[in-house]
């Protein structure tokens, strides 16, 4: 049977000592937010994931989602702990207290997900599709809208969705067909007609109301992206009853089937059909791009989080299996000689799986708080270029992160079943599924190739290279306030190394790109890949500077912990950074290794 326990040590110690998160109380609204708090509801959050989700995520995974008589049914024990969710208020942990929410800060929200990825991501699926939707309403909204979706939302007796994709138009929205007409009750709503396909939680059993973000062209519209628009549209026409709002009139909005998918196949993945459906406009009309983007955006990170999630708890499954499992002796002399053979973790390749899973995620979990927190920064900072510097970083690194950690997370889910050898081919393990939950991640929110052209394309060139620097100085400054430390030798002077060369690719890339924009795309891929491993080099210097200082202290009890982070650490510079040598190779080759051939020849 699979094992899982959310990492609350490793979450402290980023937070607390790499991070220093205790600072985040002087920020307007985060005042409430101790370490003592924050640990205290992370700790709860565990609690939910382990004992209620984790123990559901094999079954519904068996299970699946059945759609009959145009009704979606969630497997066995899904509305039972989707209950007991809403009622801890887990779905408005970060959310605004104006409208219900907890009012945490974003950071631990980001923490809390890991959790949840980690223990059942199907399950997931559904309120992190109705946080989307929230973030949208919360930026975009009127506020009668506000007021109406957003306590539903926040209190879980509604969700949400996002309705993008159609049967001919997935990352080319500018080709969305979806019309909404002038409705004929003239109350100022728009009459939604069209079809959607692969809508997350598009429909289940969980909620008495689904709320659809539907993106549709407007009468006169223009052609292309600049005509799309943004309209709310509920599954069942809100009415007002005891001073409340409940679901009234059935308001034509049907799945049409769901999808019969590779994994996460306790979250329904729906067609959905809307026939002239009531929808009200949400923001400007043709505006709706920039207001998807902010649904995208969070999604984006989320699915980052996925990567990660999925990463964590294939590892523990991997060590304990190769704990457990003897298979010959060691190469070294016999390590068990009670033992009919040697637990496998004693073999180097084995190790060299483990320590990979291991140094990914303990280096994406730092990385992901780091921008976890500076989300709170960009958002609620009272100096407005310290609001500016923190969004340019989370904008920098909402591609890298979800592209990367989605990479790793399906990388360290294979490399567990690869440990568990014959067993992790067969279901009752329970690895094989993380293989094929993690997958679609790399898919939705953006194909990674996609988060790569945004990488290049947009955020590389964005303000003459203004988002580049939230990055680049503060790791050129780490180099420079640590490079003489004799200590910190073995991890700056790597990092400086690998780090000047990614300067250089983003020159390269730049100036060729400029004259030929299929140079740029080439070398896309490769280049957000670089940045990534640069990133987590960064940040796993940074956590050997604290683990450094920790050890050099001669009363502190947990000298193993910071031991263990130093190997890490050196396990990633010495053994996963220097694939960045070779992706800087790979971008000098240039594209005309991928464009010469003509397509006739594939």
């Amino acid at each position: 049977m699979p094992v899982y326990k959310a990492p609350i040590d490793d979450i402290r110690f980023v937070l607390y000592e790499l991070l220093n998160a205790d600072k985040m109380t002087e920020l307007p609204g985060c005042e409430d937010a101790t370490e003592d708090l924050v640990m205290q509801i992370l700790q709860e959050g565990s609690k939910i994931c382990e004992d209620i989700l984790f123990p559901l995520n094999q079954s519904g995974d068996e299970e699946g989602c059945i759609l009959e008589d145009g009704k979606v049914t969630t497997p066995k024990g899904f509305k039972e702990a989707y209950k007991a969710f809403t009622e801890g208020g887990w779905c408005g942990l970060s959310l605004d207290p104006e409208f219900g929410g907890m009012g945490m800060p974003a950071f631990v929200n980001v923490a809390m997900q890991e959790f949840i990825c980690s223990s059942n991501m199907s399950f997931g699926m559904y309120p992190g599709l109705s946080q989307g939707c929230y973030d949208a309403i919360h930026r975009h909204g009127n506020d009668e809208q506000k007021a109406l979706y957003l306590p539903k939302i926040i209190e879980g007796r509604w969700s949400g969705t996002m309705c993008l994709t159609e049967p001919h138009c997935g990352t080319d929205l500018g080709l969305v067909r979806t019309k909404a007409e002038n409705h004929p009750d003239k109350d100022g709503s728009y009459a939604v007609s069209g079809t959607k396909i692969f809508i997350s939680a598009g429909d289940q059993d969980l909620t008495e109301n689904i709320v659809h973000l539907v993106l549709a062209r407007l009468p006169g519209a223009p052609e292309g992206v600049q005509g799309i628009s943004l309209l709310v549209v509920p599954k069942f026409l809100p009415k007002e009853e005891g001073g409340d709002h409940v679901p009234g009139a059935y308001n034509d909005v049907s799945c049409g089937s769901i999808e019969h998918k590779m994994g996460i196949k306790a979250s329904s993945t729906c067609v959905i059909n809307f026939d002239n459906s009531k929808g009200w406009l949400v923001g400007q009309p043709n505006k709706g791009l920039k207001a998807m983007f902010t649904m995208m955006n969070a999604a984006r990170l989320g699915v980052g989080m996925q990567g990660l999630g999925i990463a964590e708890v294939a590892q523990q499954n991997a060590v304990a299996y190769a704990k457990d499992r003897l298979q010959m002796r060691a190469l070294d002399g016999i390590k068990e000689p009670d033992k009919p053979a040697d637990p496998i973790i004693v073999h180097p390749d084995v190790r060299r799986m483990l320590l990979t899973g291991k140094a990914f995620c303990e280096g994406a979990r730092a990385l992901s708080l780091w921008v976890g927190l500076t989300l709170d920064r960009a958002e609620k900072h009272p100096d407005p270029q310290e609001r500016q510097n923190a969004d340019d970083l989370v904008a920098l690194m909402t591609p890298v992160l979800k592209a990367y950690q989605t990479d790793m997370g399906s990388e360290v889910a294979n490399l567990a079943v690869q440990v568990h050898g014959g067993h992790g081919y067969i279901r009752e393990y329970g690895v094989e599924q993380y293989v094929r939950d993690a997958r679609i991640a790399q898919i939705y929110e953006g194909t990674n190739g996609i988060q790569a052209l945004d990488l290049v394309g947009r955020k590389m060139p964005q303000n003459m290279g203004r988002l580049l620097r939230s990055f680049f100085h503060p790791v050129s400054n780490f180099i420079e306030e640590n490079q003489a430390d004799p200590a910190m030798g073995e991890f700056v002077f790597p990092l400086a190394k690998a780090f000047m060369k990614l300067q250089q690719t983003t020159a390269i890339i730049a100036q060729k790109g400029m004259k030929d924009p299929l140079e740029a795309g080439a070398a896309a891929t490769d280049y957000l890949r670089q940045f990534a491993l640069v990133a987590q080099a960064f940040i796993w210097a940074r956590m050997a500077k604290v683990a450094l200082e920790k050890l050099s202290d001669e009363n502190e009890s947990n000298k193993e912990f910071y031991e263990n982070k130093i190997k890490t650490a050196q396990f990633f510079i010495a053994r996963m950074l220097p694939e960045a040598d070779a992706k800087f190779k790979m971008i000098l080759a240039g594209g005309d290794t991928l464009m010469a051939m003509k397509a006739e020849a594939f």
